[in-house]
């Protein structure tokens, strides 16, 4: 079902020299014939397609990438594709584009986020060419930040800030939250090539930003107050100031929607190794039980890593009887998971 094993995109090694499709202000001609089972698209099809990534982005907040990235796969590989190949108005056409570019991005983001890092590369360049098609500056945008922070994610500082400024170079006229959502990525790359100056300026910017945004947020590449503390964390910490990097987390996690199951796994998993690295054992210990209580029910590969690092942290303060309860409690979460 995933559309690496049906020949659309192929899985692979990420490459820190890959070339991208730069965004053209002069749109490419939409037009490629019928072809499939449907022979002409509507708007009916590209409301479709907006619906199911909602509904995805849905799930992945409340099961985990595990689950939700198959459903996306198929999903692009059964319609999406044959919909791109249909007749249809110019202007169907093109929203219908810019709609398969954000299913696409997200698909992307999962397989970033379980750790497929080759294959989410390769679904965020195709959803820079189908977001160029459609003239779709926002969700080309979004992907470029995507890529920043999936070279953070992978260690490539330098790689990471020059995808972030490529993304925020790149938005046109852009909302408060779209620009929040930008920055924040700047301020995180900027802090990994340790100019302090820079991620502090790009940190500014973002929370004066986030403060003009309305209430609304969007399912898909969204940013709020618990984004913000998040990226403060990294920046904190890529600058050497663990106590306030746990600090930040501490406040992204009160911040967080109650909703974003997975995003409070992987906040709370970073939140207590932090901790443990401050020596901090009894809050760790804390904060893993908070952990738990989410992790048994989501399937996640960062929630797996983050699992595993307990595992490995928690022998060493084995005389701590906050440590011993703990670890009777993983065995059961890990014999809950295995079965």
């Amino acid at each position: 079902m995933d559309p690496s094993r049906r020949g659309v995109l192929t899985a692979g090694l990420y490459s820190l020299t890959l070339t991208l499709p730069e965004f053209d202000e002069s749109p490419e001609r939409i037009t490629r014939a019928a072809a499939g089972r449907t022979v002409r698209v509507g708007d009916g099809e590209v409301q479709t397609v907006r619906t199911v990534t909602d509904r995805i982005a849905g799930i992945l907040d409340e099961l985990g990438a595990a689950h939700a990235r198959p459903m996306a796969a198929a999903f692009l590989v059964n319609s999406v594709g044959p919909w791109l190949q249909a007749s249809g108005t110019t202007q169907v056409k093109a929203d219908l584009l810019s709609a398969a570019a954000d299913l696409t991005y997200l698909t992307g983001w999962m397989a970033m986020y379980e750790t497929a890092h080759g294959l989410g590369q390769k679904y965020y360049v195709q959803a820079l060419r189908l977001a160029r098609e459609a003239q779709d500056h926002v969700t080309y945008c979004r992907t470029l930040r995507g890529m920043a922070l999936q070279a953070s994610n992978l260690g490539y500082g330098p790689k990471a800030l020059e995808l972030a400024d490529s993304a925020a170079e790149a938005a046109p006229a852009s909302g408060p939250r779209l620009r929040a959502f930008l920055t924040g990525q700047q301020a995180h790359g900027a802090a990994m090539v340790k100019d302090r100056r820079q991620a502090f300026a790009r940190l500014a910017e973002t929370e004066t930003a986030l403060a003009q945004a309305d209430g609304r947020n969007d399912s898909i590449g969204g940013y709020d107050q618990s984004a913000y503390h998040f990226h403060v964390s990294h920046v904190l910490y890529e600058l050497g100031d663990l106590p306030g990097a746990v600090k930040e987390l501490q406040l992204s996690d009160r911040a967080r929607p109650a909703n974003e199951k997975q995003g409070r796994v992987h906040g709370n998993g970073l939140l207590a190794r932090r901790q443990m690295e401050l020596g901090h054992v009894e809050a760790a210990c804390a904060t893993w039980d908070t952990f738990l209580d989410d992790y048994v029910t989501l399937s996640s590969v960062r929630g797996d890593e983050h699992f595993r690092a307990l595992n490995t942290a928690l022998p060493a303060h084995a005389a701590n009887g906050t440590v011993r309860r703990l670890r009777e409690r993983t065995r059961e979460v890990a014999r809950q998971k295995a079965a």
